[in-house]
This record gives C-alpha cells, structure tokens and sequence, in this order.
C-alpha cells in the first residue's frame, strides 16, 4: 500500500453553509487534516511494512504498533481516520434516519430526539478537545460514545457510524466559545444515507473476522 493522502470532499468548501462556514472548512481539510496524515506517513515510513496494515486494524490494536510511534500512529492516525469519516456524513440537505438504523436508534433510546439528546450532551461535555460518536460495539448493538483529543473509537472497540468533532478548530470562527449553537447546527448537516451505509457496513464487518479489527488478537 501507499502512503495515506488527503481525501477529496464530496462537496465544495461552501456547501454546508450556514451551518459550517467555507473558511473553517477549508482550514480544517487542508491544514489540519492534512497535518495528521502528513505526521502519520512521516512515523510509517519508518516501519513501511505497516502500510500493508489497514488503518483500522493499528488504532484497534495499537499495542502491536512499534512503542517510538504508538504515540504518532494514535494521535495522528486516529486524527486521519475520525475526520475521514467525518466528512463523508456530513451533506448540505437536511435528513433523517430510515429503514433498520431508524429502528434501532428508537429501540435503544427510546425516539430519535432522545439519541439527539443524548448525543448532543456527550459532545457538549467533553471536556476539552475530542469527538462525540454513534458507533456499534461488539454486540451490534448502538452506543454514544465520547473520545478524547483524536483517540479512535476502535479504541474502545466500537465502529462508528456518526461522528462530530468538537475541536475548536471545527466551530470557532463562526461559534466562538458557543460549542451547543455548534452541536445543534450539525444536525442540520447529517447526511443520514452515508450514515445508514455505515451502519449496514458495521455489521457486515463485525460478521466476517477477515474484515473485523477487533479480531487481530484471535487471529
């Protein structure tokens, strides 16, 4: 495999205006984005064989990583991965969830605006720098969940199927300090079908162990 590169958005800078403004996005993706991969490849090119690795299967199991860049493949590798998936769920229209992922949102909270809720607090007190996620564990069941700083949800051993970066870098030209205006204009921007395309890609691959990252150590 090659090293990482910076994925295109599937929409322009602009798009999710007013919700995310142009410039933070354009930021984001081309500095901070690019940052972590450029840090990452710099601490693979030590040891190239990783590349053969997926991405996945170093944050699921990152005590198989080389101990003098655990640290770099974490921070970094989990900073390429998390805003990786972040931009795929984001779009300009809002949505809402359908079909199995609308079923079970409503079995484990009870209705959308409770996982809303639940969600929307998660991301809210974080303390600090980190992301807040809807992911499936082991169980295939949907947990919220809260990393800090660019740690993986693999980490925790959880697919996530949404996620919201509440990094300062993500809001604070057009929210300041006010990270639940924030928080509640990202809802505005899911786009729902790449999130129930996740979902349904979780389960297939917590079903076949060549494709599962938690099941490096059994393997």
């Amino acid at each position: 495999m090659k090293p990482y590169t910076l994925p295109q958005l599937p929409y322009d800078y602009n798009a999710l205006e007013p919700y995310i403004d142009a410039k933070t996005m354009e930021i984001h993706h081309t500095k901070h984005h690019a940052a972590y991969i450029d840090k990452l490849n710099a601490a693979l090119n030590k040891y190239p064989m990783l590349y053969e690795l997926p991405l996945e299967q170093l944050l699921a199991d990152l005590n198989a990583v080389p101990q003098d860049i655990q640290s770099i493949v974490r921070n970094n590798g989990g900073g390429h991965y998390n805003h990786s998936l972040f931009w795929n769920i984001l779009g300009a229209r809002a949505q809402t969830p359908q079909g199995q992922l609308l079923n079970n949102i409503n079995k484990t909270f009870g209705t959308m605006e409770r996982f809303i809720e639940e969600f929307s607090n998660a991301a809210l007190n974080r303390f600090g720098s980190g992301w807040a996620w809807l992911g499936v564990n082991e169980r295939g069941e949907l947990v919220v969940h809260s990393t800090p700083n660019q740690d993986s949800p693999l980490m925790d051993r959880l697919i996530p199927i949404l996620g919201l970066d509440v990094w300062e870098h993500a809001y604070y030209l057009s929210y300041q300090n006010r990270r639940a205006d924030y928080i509640k204009a990202f809802w505005n921007i899911v786009n729902w079908r790449q999130v129930e395309i996740h979902y349904d890609s979780a389960g297939k691959i917590l079903a076949d162990c060549t494709l599962n990252p938690f099941c490096v150590e059994a393997a």
